[in-house]
């Protein structure tokens, strides 16, 4: 991609995020505030300071105020870029994964939250320690869409294990195509994980179109196939039990996730999905 349309996706995706409409951008996620939670008895070992000795006094014994700790958020964003996202009849899959990285890396910003990266794909290829610098986000779109998928296949078990050397809780948005098996049950016991899905409408549901020579992605080899009849039909069918399996692995593992095509604007659907926090 050309620096003249990086600075437009950057643009598009900053306004997005910092617009000072009312109303017109809620923050995708918020860390938790000073608010106060309840009255509770003193119990040893309770910090002293927070006795309320108005109700101590009204009620003959200590009582202590519980509030929400005000944590800031580590966010980590992680763009998994094998050699699939390489496609797309509106654009490409890669680029939609820039997109949200940099609309999740502004949003982690404007709240306040540190906000990190890591770009994965056989392996790691390049990651921005905890920020709160509005150029990491630049920097991360460069080189997300600087980068060469092809001939490459996503290595989710590594990624995972990269996640869990993390020493922080943080809530971490992996952003692929996840079209090859993935395991998070163990990354989402130590953080909050979200997985955005990104893909393509005709990789899912293909039009007929007779014989098509092809070109995979990821072992870099041509093979004619004909996308008719049984062929077609079958192929539908596995990806439906394909991602029938993704999605459910996702729900046993407590992971959220939102599916965002290449034909749609990704800023609404990532509103929608926290607003079901």
């Amino acid at each position: 991609m050309s620096d003249k349309r990086l600075k437009k996706l950057l643009i598009k995706t900053k306004k997005q995020v910092f617009s000072e409409i009312a109303g017109n951008n809620p923050s995708l996620f918020k860390g938790e505030g000073y608010d106060f939670v309840e009255l509770r008895e003193y119990q040893p070992g309770d910090d002293v300071k927070k006795i309320d000795w108005l109700i101590t006094a009204k009620l003959q014994k200590p009582y202590v105020k519980l509030y929400r700790e005000e944590r800031e958020l580590n966010v980590v964003v992680a763009p998994v870029l094998g050699g699939s996202v390489y496609f797309g009849t509106r654009r490409f899959k890669q680029e939609l994964i820039a997109e949200i990285a940099a609309i999740l890396g502004f949003s982690a910003i404007k709240n306040q939250d540190s906000f990190s990266y890591i770009l994965y794909a056989d392996q790691e290829y390049d990651a921005i320690r905890p920020t709160k610098s509005l150029h990491a986000v630049s920097r991360m779109g460069e080189e997300i869409l600087s980068f060469d998928p092809l001939g490459k296949r996503p290595d989710y078990r590594g990624l995972a294990a990269r996640l869990m050397k993390l020493r922080r809780r943080s809530i971490v948005f992996i952003v692929s195509d996840f079209l090859e098996p993935v395991d998070l049950r163990v990354v989402a016991k130590k953080h909050e994980v979200v997985a955005v899905v990104v893909r393509d409408r005709f990789e899912e549901s293909p039009e007929p179109i007779g014989f098509v020579n092809l070109l995979d992605p990821v072992s870099r080899e041509h093979f004619l196939v004909d996308l008719e009849g049984a062929t077609l039909k079958n192929y539908k069918k596995e990806v439906i039990r394909r991602d029938r399996e993704l999605f459910g692995s996702f729900q046993k593992s407590g992971v959220r996730f939102t599916r965002i095509y290449t034909h749609e604007e990704p800023f609404g659907k990532l509103l929608r999905l926290f607003g079901e926090r």
